[in-house]
């Protein structure tokens, strides 16, 4: 992403409705589906760096981040609390949960991540995946974030059906879809880019109302899926018979 939204994502993480909500929301998952109390977790893509003390709750986290800049700031961080900054993710060591939060969107070849991570993922083990849903939403925003695509269930359950067993698999954001897919239409029809509007914490007000819609989602995710919403969330487990 460029680096101006990327500044802009470090200082909002911790309090940005969206970031609180969806780790609240990826929390209740992991809980849900772990079998074991100490798990060997990879962040894969972590960006700032916004799940990784919710991880650590689980067990050991390695964190891999591809951009030099991000990496050495992720270092920094989180250097006293235990968190391992990895240069190499696709090595010998084999992990028991996998997180990409929003990643595979950015990779251009993403029937090859996907194997790639099934290659480091224990058997039986679990990768949780989150991505941007609906084409016909792809805008601006999309571009600035470095996006290849969005996705839909379809697709994204085809991505991973040779490998692994769907365990979760549901749009989310589904309370505040109309009005965020509606500015997202009326920006693209007018041209206009509109990402600093989008990752800039709005008022203490709208942000705790947007919170509060977007994270009342963990519960009801718990035990039912969305039929539309703005992203998509997914668990999937390795499949023990295949390698």
């Amino acid at each position: 992403m460029e680096k101006s939204i990327y500044l802009k994502q470090i200082d909002n993480e911790s309090k940005h409705w969206w970031f609180k909500a969806r780790r609240e929301i990826l929390n209740i998952q992991i809980k849900k589906y772990s079998t074991k109390k100490k798990m060997s977790i990879l962040d894969f893509g972590s960006g700032s760096g916004t799940n990784i003390h919710m991880l650590s709750k689980y067990g050991e986290v390695d964190v891999y981040e591809k951009d030099n800049k991000t990496s050495t700031f992720l270092k920094k961080k989180f250097n006293k609390n235990g968190i391992k900054i990895i240069k190499k993710c696709f090595s010998k060591k084999k992990y028991d949960l996998i997180l990409a939060a929003d990643v595979i969107e950015h990779i251009k070849n993403d029937k090859q991540i996907v194997k790639s991570l099934n290659k480091i993922l224990k058997k039986n083990g679990l990768i949780v995946v989150t991505v941007p849903a609906y084409q016909f939403l792809f805008s601006k925003k999309d571009k600035a974030l470095k996006h290849f695509r969005r996705y839909n269930i379809t697709n994204l359950k085809k991505l991973f059906s040779s490998n692994f067993k769907t365990l979760k698999l549901s749009y989310y954001n589904f309370f505040l879809f109309a009005p965020i897919a509606l500015a997202i239409i009326f920006f693209k029809l007018i041209n206009h880019q509109f990402i600093n509007k989008t990752e800039k914490k709005p008022n203490s007000i709208l942000n705790y109302i947007f919170y509060s819609l977007f994270k009342l989602e963990k519960f009801i995710l718990k035990y039912f899926n969305f039929p539309f919403g703005i992203s998509i969330i997914s668990v999937f487990k390795k499949n023990k018979y295949l390698l």
